[in-house]
């Protein structure tokens, strides 16, 4: 009897996956421990691993698709055997609205079910034509406006740089939006397919988009977006700022550097606020807490949960926005396991490989803008933590020292507390704790 795979609940904030790769096609042999997709959830791209042995019998959805929770993904039997797909679930409400690290998961086997059809593909969008691009000076525009194109920022920016009119292409994308592939294979197909334009080079790279178009966005980007509304909206925030001197710190970590140069180690400055701001943890454990709500119940109370362990997590900018990997134990690990592991997680979650473990559970963010020109800003606090240390650039300025005027290396950093958990006194002095390790830095290495 074939059995039906379902899409699995992946988080606690999961309504829908969306299929973002077939690795196994209808017909191919599949064992038990294989991977059968990858699903982008609203958190990360995770592979779907199958239990069960037999054919790849069929496939119910079609990439790019968002199922819902429950509903079958596909059918593994014997050779030859019919199978028809059962019904889906309906799609939540909260996920039709627009709402990816890398890692394994389980296809569990299937639950009993008492009603059985097809679930329904995602409906392509009419299609519509939009002017070509101009190509070259007197270039006809031609066809008629029915509609903006739907076409992906990457595929956008890829036809650009191959000179393709991606306007005569059928998107194969949800929707009929136009993706990485389509553009991919009318590269490969030539003019014959539409794609290519001939005559002079596209000017689809230079001036304003010709159509106004709304792209759907990917669940990662619409739980950050949710998040961030719920965090700014439900979190009292307050922000209190800090100047440091980054002279000593930046002493030090050239002498570690220029004697660990041979072994291919390179310590960052974000690796030193790594460190020091887990070591200030421990100074003020008050801002190592979160904010915990009365139970829906009625029966208890709210309360703040204080966290035994500073397990540190810094924001890393990925395609969909970005994702905060965590270093657990940092209070624990010396500077070097920090910067090792710091480098390790930046890796995983810039190639979307990052498990879920990687990337949650952690008690205090730090955000850093430095390294791109900024000089100071402030973050939102990423739920459930109770504060974001945001991280400005290293500047030359006019600073007194002694009474007298001298050229300084000054950095800022602004810390955005959660004010239900977090006092301004308790957020003064836990920037005082961190500004005397980053100005004393021989301290992190004991």
């Amino acid at each position: 009897m074939a059995q039906i795979i379902d899409m699995p609940k992946l988080s606690d904030t999961m309504t829908v996956g969306t299929l973002a790769k077939w690795l196994k096609q209808e017909g191919d042999a599949v064992k038990s421990g294989d991977m059968l997709a990858e699903i982008e959830t609203d958190k990360a791209t995770m592979e779907l691993e199958s239990f069960f042995e037999g054919i790849l019998l069929k496939q119910f959805v079609k990439v790019g698709s968002q199922v819902p929770i429950g509903a079958p993904l596909c059918a593994v039997g014997e050779k030859g055997e019919k199978v028809e797909a059962p019904v889906a679930p309906p799609v939540p409400v909260a996920a039709r609205k627009p709402d990816s690290g890398k890692s394994v998961i389980a296809a569990k086997p299937p639950e009993t079910r008492s009603q059985a059809a097809v679930v329904a593909p995602t409906a392509p969008a009419a299609k519509s034509v939009s002017p070509s691009p101009v190509s070259g000076i007197g270039s006809p525009v031609s066809d008629s406006v029915v509609g903006p194109v739907r076409i992906s920022p990457l595929a956008r920016k890829l036809a650009a740089g191959k000179g393709l009119d991606y306007s005569r292409l059928q998107g194969s994308g949800p929707g009929g939006r136009i993706v990485r592939a389509d553009i991919l294979a009318a590269e490969l197909a030539g003019p014959a397919a539409g794609g290519a334009l001939a005559g002079a080079p596209s000017l689809l790279a230079k001036g304003p988009i010709q159509n106004d178009e709304v792209i759907p966005v990917s669940n990662m980007r619409a739980t950050i977006a949710r998040r961030l509304v719920e965090s700014k909206t439900q979190i009292p925030h307050f922000y209190a700022e800090v100047e440091i001197d980054a002279e000593p710190l930046l002493a030090v970590r050239a002498q570690l550097n220029s004697g660990l140069e041979k072994d291919g180690v390179k310590l960052s400055v974000n690796d030193f606020i790594l460190k020091a701001s887990a070591e200030a943890l421990r100074v003020v454990p008050a801002v190592n807490c979160s904010w915990e709500e009365a139970p829906s119940t009625g029966s208890g109370q709210a309360g703040i949960r204080h966290h035994a362990a500073a397990h540190v997590s810094f924001a890393v900018a990925i395609e969909d926005g970005l994702i905060t990997p965590v270093i657990r134990d940092t209070h624990l690990k010396t500077l070097f396991q920090i910067s090792t592991e710091a480098r390790e997680l930046a890796g995983l979650a810039k190639a979307k490989k990052l498990k879920p473990g990687q990337f949650t559970g952690g008690t205090f963010c730090l955000s850093n803008l430095g390294m791109m020109g900024i000089e100071r800003f402030t973050a939102i606090i990423n739920p459930p933590n109770a504060a974001i240390l945001a991280i400005g650039a290293i500047v030359k300025k006019p600073v007194v020292k002694d009474d007298r005027i001298v050229i300084g290396q000054r950095m800022s950093l602004f810390l955005s507390c959660d004010h239900r958990v977090v006092d301004g006194a308790t957020g003064a002095r836990y920037l005082a704790a961190l500004k005397e390790l980053l100005e004393k830095p021989a301290l992190l290495l004991v």
